[in-house]
């Protein structure tokens, strides 16, 4: 029998059951180990930037008990470590932590006056290779680091001596060096010694009158002149020193031309305050106060006239 228009077709389909419910928890598990992985390797990029000396104390933060850390003890951190915990430890370490020493105001302030002597002299080195008066006499000048501070010799050759000969006349071409340096100095607060040196070829006439001495230190002062002429603050002038042929500059030639040359030494602050200790070291001497009084007078001589006393004096 066909199906009319009016009836209807039903179809029943069987449903599949729906899978059993396992729940989220895995889902909160995975993001924790994935949030576990991530601050691990966060941590470990972070320690491969750190110092070790710093690795080191970050290790002793942890050798701390934390309940020891929050309360406060006998072991608890003392120490000017910004790592709580670094030291003491309660807990022996085979690796004490040794404190770097502090970085006091006058280690820093000594630094900084190496750091502008150093920058003094390459100023000074590139200078001289741009100055077209300077770089004509380059072989002429020496810059070294001293002990007492960066030193600047201008030395005399065989045929361009610094000076008329046996005289502290200044050649023209000195005068133009001297002239040329001396705003340089004027950069830094750091004063200045000048020293005059000769070779060891003495005067016919010897040592009694004028002699290689009173050249030298001539020649100091003749260079003083000039660098204050060129502009450099007379005030930065320390000492000038004449000192002959007693510091050669070729030990094995003390007659060579090199040795008679000029030495600016611009000082550091240890060779100041040593100077200066050095100056004051006299005036600090209860003797020589003593030296600086006048005679005692005699109480019979001060009531006589001014005459009758003078008189006196001299029959003393």
């Amino acid at each position: 029998m066909k199906p009319t228009a009016t009836d209807r077709i039903v179809i029943r389909r069987k449903r599949a059951p729906a899978p059993p419910h396992h729940g989220g928890a895995w889902k909160i598990a995975y993001a924790d180990y994935m949030t576990a992985m991530m601050s691990f390797f966060l941590i470990m990029w972070i320690l491969s930037l750190i110092p070790r000396d710093d690795l080191t104390g970050i290790a002793e933060y942890f050798r701390m008990p934390l309940m020891t850390a929050i309360r406060g003890g006998p072991n608890i951190d003392t120490s000017s470590s910004v790592i709580p915990g670094a030291s003491p430890s309660p807990i022996p370490s085979k690796h004490p932590i040794t404190q770097p020493p502090v970085q006091n105001s006058r280690g820093m302030e000594l630094r900084r006056d190496t750091e502008r002597l150093e920058n003094l002299k390459a100023d000074l080195e590139a200078l001289i290779d741009t100055s077209p008066v300077l770089q004509e006499f380059r072989p002429q000048l020496l810059l070294d680091m001293t002990p007492d501070g960066l030193r600047i010799q201008i030395v005399d050759r065989q045929n361009r001596p610094m000076f008329a000969t046996g005289r502290a006349q200044v050649q023209p071409y000195m005068r133009d060096i001297l002239r040329e340096l001396g705003p340089v100095f004027n950069r830094l607060p750091n004063s200045i010694t000048i020293s005059g040196h000769t070779d060891a070829v003495q005067y016919a006439s010897g040592e009694r009158l004028y002699s290689n001495w009173e050249l030298s230190a001539d020649r100091a002062n003749a260079a003083r002149q000039e660098l204050v002429a060129g502009g450099m603050e007379e005030n930065k002038i320390k000492r000038v020193l004449g000192l002959s042929s007693s510091v050669s500059l070729v030990k094995d030639d003390p007659n060579a031309a090199v040795n008679r040359r000029i030495s600016i030494v611009v000082l550091n602050r240890l060779a100041e305050e040593r100077i200066d200790a050095q100056n004051a070291a006299g005036s600090s001497d209860p003797r020589f106060y003593e030296a600086l009084q006048p005679a005692p007078v005699d109480e019979h001589l001060s009531s006589l006239p001014d005459a009758e006393a003078q008189a006196a004096g001299q029959q003393r």
